[in-house]
């Protein structure tokens, strides 16, 4: 298995925050973490750039209980424009309105511990994903890769990977902003932030599939998120359950590595114990 994660070049003094797979939910849970960004410039405390991040966070959150996608560009009274924030939200398209709003508020809740005080944040949860910042992003396309990871290697397979090629080319073709495909035991899902044009989405969409593609090669599943797009699919039938496997089989490895160094210890302890008892005794003698 392996995770990379790049900086996010809409700001470019983002740092990218990872938390390792084997600590987060099991990514079929909306609110699993995926990745998370903050930018290094902070605003003053009071000040009325903290109000308009305030004021978006909570439009986002209030906007997601009556649908799956909004943005927004906010500055309250008084403020200047280098005050102005803009921000957005996109829930996977397959989520329920209350389920969104959960994803959308937990995301906007670690935001403001990930990014505290910072000028800009982006976290993408598995269902849902929040962005604010100073500079207007809304529109743009970037196609930068901000978190990629790829699952172990299955071999050369040449059924497996036609229908896995075959299920990507459907969901490339989609012209959706979200779309889902399958072919046998392969499943796969790609969507798009949904400021972007139909024909900026498709373009990010076949980029991402590309590098899906040429990253992963023969990876069981893989993930590929840009800066306004994902793809995703995997080998085992439903992608999101996929890492659930994984984790609880380095659950159990973990587990049983941590009782054989227990056991060990424990032996060493008491042989010593034991050599120290009978050096004692034959020092009496």
């Amino acid at each position: 298995m392996s995770v990379e994660a790049f900086s996010l070049s809409s700001l470019s003094s983002f740092f990218i925050v990872i938390i390792s797979l084997l600590t987060h939910p099991s990514a079929s849970a909306p609110d699993s973490f995926v990745y998370g960004g903050c930018s290094r410039l902070k605003y003053a405390q009071g000040s009325p750039y903290e109000s308009n991040v305030n004021s978006i966070l909570t439009s986002v959150v209030n906007s997601a209980s009556i649908s799956i996608y909004n943005n927004f560009k906010i500055a309250v009274p008084g403020s200047s424009q280098n005050d102005v924030v803009y921000g957005l939200f996109q829930c996977r398209g397959d989520l329920s309105s209350s389920d969104c709003r959960d994803c959308v508020a937990r995301s906007v809740s670690q935001l403001g511990v990930l990014c505290a005080a910072s000028t800009g944040g982006a976290l993408q949860l598995d269902g849902c994903f929040v962005k604010y910042d100073n500079t207007s992003f809304l529109g743009v396309e970037d196609k930068t890769v901000v978190f990629k990871r790829c699952g172990p290697p299955i071999g050369y397979d040449s059924d497996s990977l036609t229908r896995r090629d075959g299920m990507l080319a459907y969901l490339a073709a989609g012209g959706q902003f979200y779309r889902v495909g399958g072919s046998g035991n392969v499943q796969g899902v790609v969507q798009c932030v949904q400021d972007l044009s139909v024909s900026k989405c498709q373009d990010c969409i076949s980029e991402a599939i590309g590098r899906l593609r040429s990253d992963c090669g023969s990876a069981a599943w893989g993930d590929m998120f840009l800066s306004k797009c994902y793809a995703r699919y995997s080998e085992r039938g439903d992608y999101s359950k996929r890492d659930s496997n994984d984790e609880d089989n380095d659950t159990e490895r973990t587990l049983a590595i941590l009782i054989g160094v227990i056991a060990v210890v424990a032996f060493v302890v008491i042989f010593l114990s034991f050599l120290l008892k009978k050096i004692e005794k034959k020092g009496g003698k």
